[in-house]
């Protein structure tokens, strides 16, 4: 009787817990997404992007683990200003000579609705840091009600260049640097 009532609650269990769903791999359409920063410069502000180099998506829309992985060429990186571009690359800021690659990484994102505070770490000048990006998943435009096989991630934050040794020209560059970045996701076949 024990080993009936016990198998039948385990059966009962079973049935009502949901399937353990895992993360799905989703890859970058690098031609549809932006790498976009801004800083302030004297009464004006600097604005450039970041192309990516490489990228990892492996995202649970139930709300489980997500992980992203985002390494940047910031070797490539392009400024408003002509001379700008120069000296981000230079010995004095990004130093892309010695660093020619910055990456973001984060395996505590859980997808939702609305807007999540995304914790992770970005490597900038061979400096990392702990950062928190605030972020929205939604199903691309075009995509019927239910269709998750393209996805966006829109992040947005902002970072300290002192934090990671970027101090150049702060006379006249300021000091928090304004990160907006629209992922386009495919899932991975």
């Amino acid at each position: 009787m024990i080993k009936f009532w016990f198998s039948t609650v385990i059966a009962l269990v079973l049935s009502i817990v949901p399937v353990v769903a895992e993360p799905v791999a989703y890859t970058l359409d690098v031609p549809r997404s932006t790498v976009s920063y801004e800083v302030d410069f004297d009464t004006d502000v600097i604005r450039g992007s970041i192309p990516v180099a490489r990228s990892s998506f492996e995202i649970d829309l139930t709300g489980g683990p997500t992980r992203v992985n985002v390494t940047l060429n910031a070797a490539e990186a392009t400024s408003s200003f002509p001379f700008a571009a120069q000296a981000l690359k230079g010995p004095k800021v990004l130093a892309t000579d010695q660093f020619p690659e910055m990456t973001f990484a984060s395996d505590q994102v859980r997808a939702s609705t609305g807007v999540q505070q995304v914790p992770g770490r970005v490597t900038i000048r061979g400096v990392t840091r702990p950062v928190t990006l605030s972020a929205q998943v939604f199903r691309q435009q075009g995509t019927e009600p239910g269709d998750l096989s393209k996805v966006a991630v829109h992040l947005s934050g902002a970072v300290s260049r002192a934090d990671f040794g970027a101090t150049g020209w702060s006379d006249m560059v300021g000091d928090e640097v304004r990160i907006q970045i629209v992922a386009r996701l495919d899932r991975a076949s």
